[in-house]
């Protein structure tokens, strides 16, 4: 065999193990397919589209539906293509400053099981591994025996070092440099791919592929939880920064006179519409605090205080979208139930610092997934191997992790 006969069979190898991540990532997004449709999508020829199905079949990924199931429009009925529902998972993991939630995602985006604990105030890192480490073992113990775990997706509420997922930063926490992924790993004394990722950056990506962003090109995913920040899409790529680092708008200027802020500077934006300001809005006790969500999600009217806190959202959102001008701004965590409360409120203060070209072209809105957007976000991220390449993704995931993890 010449050289150039071995390249053109490593290139075929490589073009065909990337249409079937392609495909598999259409039927994943999508949820169900017919073959006509997938023909149409990836522009192959439909006897290469059915050895395609034909494989991911074989690994496990896919099944086939009825034909009925999958029609679309008149003719014949094209065989239909979709998740296998006792195959493949992620765990994924939303980590909080007082809260954590773990859940097993399988692919096409359903979470199948979920498990959640609180987070001591001022945790060390390895107690918040060990936390994370039990119930990732509670939610792989309800998995299918031999159901294949891909990978851990783990979101983040700091600064996330894209080259290799160590925490910089992440102030509300009081971390630095923390190599979190290692630490959960060795709690569970298991060998699995771990991917870490900022909690708004990881939102913005869930609600992007599945959820109130999804065709939309320029948007800002903003979360509020007890800090702020910010996952940005500009022209349908993810906007990261030269480490991973972009998107802290919670440490935009706000208030010269304002409040320390747990990243050492003074008056940040985030002193004054986040968790802290909010709780002290509505005199929570700090038996309340880890309950807060709950809380706004029951009232029916807002007081004086959080109509506040409401303007300062919208006043600083106006900075966000002259520098970002986004079509869409999805607010997630606790600005979701303020945005029901004070709508006009949060309109109002945009209007009061938005330029007007920007202001015109942008909309407000609600996360298409509630309140799991960066936990979705954690699964795609985990996810992304197989889509890359599903046969070297399958070979190198664990087949008996129940097992594993419970011995």
């Amino acid at each position: 065999m010449t050289a150039a006969t071995r390249g053109a069979g490593t290139n075929q190898e490589g073009v065909r193990r990337h249409n079937l991540g392609t495909l598999l990532r259409h039927v994943h997004d999508t949820g169900e397919l017919s073959r006509a449709e997938l023909t149409g999508r990836m522009g192959l020829n439909r006897s290469t589209i059915a050895a395609l199905v034909s494989e991911l079949d074989t690994l496990g990924l896919i099944e086939h539906s009825s034909p009925a199931t999958s029609r679309r429009g008149a003719g014949r009925p094209s065989a239909g293509v979709r998740i296998r529902e006792d195959g493949p998972y992620v765990v994924a993991v939303d980590l909080g400053v007082d809260n954590a939630v773990v859940a097993r995602v399988g692919l096409g985006g359903k979470i199948w099981h979920r498990a959640a604990a609180p987070i001591p105030e001022d945790p060390e890192a390895w107690m918040v591994g060990a936390t994370i480490a039990t119930l990732v073992r509670q939610v792989v113990a309800l998995s299918p025996a031999d159901a294949p775990l891909l990978g851990i997706g783990l979101a983040v509420p700091g600064l996330v070092r894209r080259s290799d997922g160590l925490i910089r930063h992440a102030p509300n926490l009081n971390w630095h440099d923390v190599s979190f992924g290692s630490i959960v790993l060795a709690a569970l004394a298991l060998d699995v791919p771990i991917a870490l990722g900022n909690d708004a950056d990881l939102g913005a990506l869930a609600e992007h592929r599945r959820g109130a962003a999804v065709a939309v090109d320029d948007l800002v995913y903003l979360s509020g939880n007890v800090g702020v920040g910010a996952g940005v899409i500009t022209s349908g790529h993810r906007l990261e920064g030269v480490a991973g680092y972009a998107g802290e708008v919670g440490h935009l200027y706000h208030d010269p006179r304002g409040l320390p802020c747990h990243c050492g500077s003074r008056g940040c934006w985030e002193t004054v519409v986040g968790a802290p300001a909010i709780a002290e809005a509505l005199r929570c006790s700090p038996d309340q605090v880890p309950r807060l969500g709950e809380i706004l999600d029951e009232m029916t009217t807002a007081p004086r205080e959080l109509r506040s806190i409401a303007t300062d959202l919208g006043r600083g959102l106006g900075a966000v979208v002259n520098i970002f001008n986004p079509s869409l701004v999805i607010l997630g965590g606790y600005f979701l139930p303020l945005f029901r409360l004070c709508r006009a409120e949060v309109t109002a203060g945009l209007g009061d610092r938005a330029l007007m070209p920007a202001r015109d072209s942008v909309r407000l809105t609600l996360p298409g997934l509630g309140n799991d957007s960066v936990l979705l976000g954690a699964a795609e991220m985990a996810m992304e191997p197989v889509f890359t390449d599903p046969v070297a993704s399958l070979g190198s995931a664990i087949t008996d992790a129940p097992a594993r993890l419970a011995g």
